[in-house]
Order: structure tokens, then C-alpha cells, then sequence
């Protein structure tokens, strides 16, 4: 059941967060034969809000508005990452999934759900600037910081902005079959399901590390990406015996060189899919995956999404087909 949405909002709210859920669960859409939800805004402090965007927000909707709704949808706020939540806020939270209800947040929000111990023992996401902090402030949650929503049970949590909209199409899919998120879809001109995680959001430059023995090994890896390596020649590039040279790679780096290798050949694939118009191959042998099969099978498994839909994503279309 999915017919009764309420919104619970608190002081310094996102406007765009909140506009999503508004989007998707406040429209009557009834003239395209699309169902209707009973959709209210809640505030948890007070009739009149402030967001982070400077202006206000009023409602007439207080925290009794939650006890009838079967989703309670917590969109992000400034500074929720730090704040303390009244009481009554997660005692509410916490009545709703005791009586059956859903509870989403989006971005931030995770914070709240945390706060009343709605994410212990569960898998949960957040944006990815602020997955380390969620996993520290709640050691029981079970963060994953690589994908776009978690649906776990009764809890739903999605990552940063419009992983919002991810996460409310995948409960009206849910709820009301593809047809109907595939037609809300197509009203918000965004795509009813997106592959891939926030992983590939995440802006990583190519690691610089304070190593003092291996450095110079590490730029000399940088620009022969193209080459095949063995722990053996770089050993012998860094003047030690393979074994010395892999545990002082662990020690310095945190990883091992084949790990490392890898993680610099996705950059620059990513770097090469972004700006550049180069064909997969061509791509697969600078960075070294030798064929676009290899690159597609490590790009996948690194971010969760293909080469060619990571080049839609930052480049827009192009005329580049993905060799099998």
C-alpha cells in the first residue's frame, strides 16, 4: 500500500530534496490515469521552516500528520550531519515502522533515520561526501557507500539529489507497477532507472602519496599504464626483491600493486570516456585493459555502470559503439 505520503521536514531543509518528493508522490495526475497519493508536508519545528536556500516554508501539518501515513519521507537539511533531533521527531520515526509504515531519506536525511536507531543492522547510503561520517556516527548501520538507494526492509535511503528520484521511483514501482513510474518518469523527463552507483560521482584525481621508497615507482606506473606489469619488473624498477618491494608497497600505499594499477587505469578511462571522442579500444589500450571487453568488464565492476553509459552520463550522447 502507497496512498498516504507525508513529507517531515526540519529547520534548515533542502528545497530541492524536498521538491522531489513533491514531484513524484504531490501531483494529481489522475488526468493520465496515474494514481493520486494523499501527500502532506509535516513540519517537526514549528508551522513556519527556513531552508538553506533563505527563504520559508509554512505548513499546517504537525507530527500527529505521521501516525496515518504509510510513507514518511525525510528529506535533507543543513547540517544534519552534527545537530541533535527532538525527541518526539524519532519517536515518531520509530511508531511508523513499528505500525508498518516506510520511512526514505534522501541525502542527508539519513541522519534522522540514524538518530532514532532506524539504521542499525541495516544496509543504508547517504551522498558520498558524508557516507565515512554516517558509518562513524552510527557503528551499527551498515553503510554502502557506492550505490544510489538501499531498500532494506521498511528503511529506504538514498544517496545525494536526484538519487532522490532513484529511490522514490523504485517505491512507486513497487507499489504501482513499471507502468505508472515509467509514465512519472517521463513527466520528470528522467530516466525511470538508472545503472550504475554514486560511485562514479565521486570525484577521485589520480592519488598522490607521501611513499618513501616506492614514489618513484608510482610515477613511473602513471605513465606506462599501457604496459603490462609484473611484481617482479617493478621490483626490479624500485631496486628491491619482489618481496621487500610488495610489502612496502602494502605499507605505503595501503594496497597492493595490482589493486593500485587498477584503480589508476579506471581513472584514466573515465578521464579519456569524459573528454575525450577516442573509441573503446583505443581507450582499453592506453589505460591498459588491452581490449574493450577487459575495459568493460573492470569499468563495471569498479563503478557499477559500462564505459559507454559513464560517456552518456558526463559527455551526453555520442556516436561510439561499445565493442562486446
Amino acid at each position: 500500500m502507497l496512498k498516504n505520503v507525508a513529507a517531515l521536514l526540519l529547520d534548515e531543509v533542502h528545497p530541492f530534496e524536498l521538491g522531489v518528493l513533491c514531484e513524484v508522490f504531490g501531483l494529481d495526475r489522475s488526468d493520465e490515469g496515474l494514481p493520486v497519493h494523499d501527500f502532506a508536508v509535516v513540519s517537526a519545528e514549528g508551522p513556519v521552516l527556513q531552508t538553506h536556500a533563505g527563504f520559508t516554508i509554512s505548513t499546517p501539518h504537525g507530527l500527529d500528520r505521521l501516525e496515518e501515513a504509510d510513507l514518511v519521507a525525510v528529506p535533507a537539511g543543513s547540517h544534519f550531519m552534527d545537530r541533535e533531533y527532538p525527541e518526539e521527531v524519532l519517536d515518531a520515526l520509530r511508531r511508523a515502522v513499528d505500525r508498518g509504515a516506510r520511512v526514505l531519506s534522501v541525502c542527508s536525511g539519513a541522519y534522522v533515520l540514524g538518530a532514532a536507531g532506524l539504521l542499525d543492522g541495516r544496509r543504508c547510503t547517504t551522498h558520498w561526501r558524508h557516507t565515512t561520517e554516517l558509518a562513524r556516527r552510527f557503528p551499527r548501520a551498515v553503510v554502502e557507500p557506492d550505490v544510489l538507494y538501499v531498500d532494506e526492509g521498511p528503511v529506504i535511503t538514498s544517496a545525494g539529489t536526484a538519487a532522490g528520484i532513484d529511490a522514490c521511483l523504485h517505491l512507486v514501482r513497487q507499489a504501482h507497477g513499471p507502468d505508472v513510474a515509467n509514465a512519472i518518469a517521463r513527466r520528470m523527463v528522467v530516466p525511470p532507472h538508472r545503472d550504475g552507483g554514486q560511485a562514479q560521482y565521486i570525484k577521485r584525481p589520480l592519488p598522490r602519496t607521501a611513499c618513501d621508497t616506492v614514489g618513484g615507482t608510482l610515477t613511473w606506473m602513471e605513465r606506462h599504464l599501457d604496459q603490462e606489469m609484473t611484481v617482479e619488473q617493478l621490483a626490479a624498477q624500485a631496486h628491491m626483491s619482489p618481496r621487500t618491494f610488495a610489502r612496502r608497497f602494502q605499507q605505503e600505499t595501503g594496497t597492493t600493486p595490482y589493486r593500485w594499477l587498477l584503480r589508476q587505469r579506471v581513472l584514466l578511462a573515465q578521464h579519456l570516456l569524459e573528454t575525450s571522442d577516442e573509441t573503446m579500444d583505443t581507450i582499453a589500450g592506453r589505460t591498459g585493459f588491452g581490449n574493450a571487453a577487459a575495459l568493460r568488464h573492470q569499468f563495471v565492476k569498479s563503478l557499477g555502470t559500462t564505459p559507454n553509459a559513464y560517456r552518456r552520463t558526463f559527455r551526453g550522447p555520442v556516436a561510439v559503439s561499445e565493442a562486446a
